[in-house]
C-alpha cells in the first residue's frame, strides 16, 4: 500500500538543470534532459534524477546521455547524498531505450563511440539489462552490455531467448523474471512506482551514512594492501600488459 508523501515534503528543494557541454539537443532550445534535486526534511540525503525528454520518451540520446554523465559525476562529489531516484518526467513512460532515429544519423566512428559511452553510464545506473532488453528490436543487438548482463541476471538460455525475439515485457512479467525487485498496480496519477522507489529509499536512508561506508572501505582496502595481486595490477597498468592475478 502505497502512503501518502508528507505535507512536509510537498515542496522540497528545486529541480536544478544540468546543461551538457559540447552538445546539441533535438528538443526545445536551451531545454534541460536531465533534472536534479536533493530533497528535505526527513528525507534530506535523498537526490532524484528527473529525465523530461518527452518528444523522444526519454530515448537516450547523446544529449540524454551526457547530461545523465554529467549528473552522476556531480553527484559523486556531493557527500550528502546517500540515496539516488531515477525517475521520469515524461507521463507513462520511463526510458525508451535506445534513439535509434539518432544513431541512424550517425556515421560508423560516431556510433562506436556513443555505444561505448553508454556502457559506461549502464555501469553507473546498475539498470543496464532492463535497458539493454527493452533496446532491442528485430536486427538489432543490445550492444550498450546487454548480451552480458542479462544471461547474468537471467541465464544463458532464457537470455539469448529475449535478446533473439525482442520479445517486450510488462511489469508482472519483469517482476516474475526477477529483472525488476517489485511491480506495483499503477495510481490515477501514474506516479505509482516513484512512491514505491521513494519508499524503499527512506527504507535504505538510515542503513547507509557516509562515515560508515567510508570505514568499511577502509577496511576492505586494507585487507588488499598485502596482496600479490594489488602489486601485480598497478605493474600491469604500469607496463600497459594484461595483469596475471593468482588469487592471492
Amino acid at each position: 500500500m502505497l502512503r501518502a508523501v508528507p505535507r512536509a515534503l510537498r515542496l522540497p528543494r528545486p529541480w536544478r538543470p544540468f546543461q551538457a557541454r559540447g552538445c546539441a539537443s533535438d528538443g526545445a532550445a536551451g531545454s534541460p534532459e536531465i533534472q536534479v534535486r536533493a530533497l528535505a526534511g526527513p528525507d534530506e540525503g535523498i537526490s532524484e534524477i528527473l529525465m523530461n525528454r518527452p518528444r523522444a520518451r526519454n530515448a537516450l540520446g547523446n544529449v540524454l546521455v551526457s547530461q545523465l554523465l554529467d549528473a552522476l559525476a556531480r553527484l559523486q562529489e556531493e557527500r550528502q547524498v546517500r540515496v539516488l531516484i531515477f525517475r521520469s518526467g515524461v507521463k507513462g513512460v520511463f526510458c525508451a531505450g535506445a534513439d535509434l532515429k539518432e544513431r541512424e544519423q550517425m556515421s560508423e566512428a560516431e556510433v562506436g563511440v556513443f555505444v561505448q559511452r553508454l556502457r559506461g553510464l549502464m555501469d553507473k545506473i546498475a539498470s543496464s539489462a532492463v535497458m539493454g532488453l527493452i533496446e532491442t528490436t528485430r536486427g538489432l543487438l543490445p550492444g550498450a552490455g546487454g548480451t552480458q548482463r542479462l544471461p547474468r541476471c537471467l541465464g544463458v538460455a532464457l537470455a539469448k531467448e529475449l535478446i533473439f525475439t525482442g520479445r517486450r515485457l510488462n511489469g508482472e512479467q519483469a517482476h516474475s523474471l526477477g529483472l525488476v525487485n517489485h511491480a506495483v498496480a499503477q495510481n490515477e496519477e501514474g506516479d505509482a512506482a516513484y512512491h514505491r522507489a521513494r519508499d524503499l529509499a527512506r527504507e535504505i536512508l538510515p542503513q547507509v551514512d557516509i562515515a560508515s561506508g567510508m570505514a568499511i572501505e577502509g577496511i576492505c582496502y586494507a585487507q588488499n594492501i598485502p596482496t600479490r595481486d594489488r602489486l601485480e595490477g598497478m605493474a600491469a597498468f604500469r607496463e600497459k600488459r594484461p595483469p596475471r592475478f593468482v588469487g592471492e
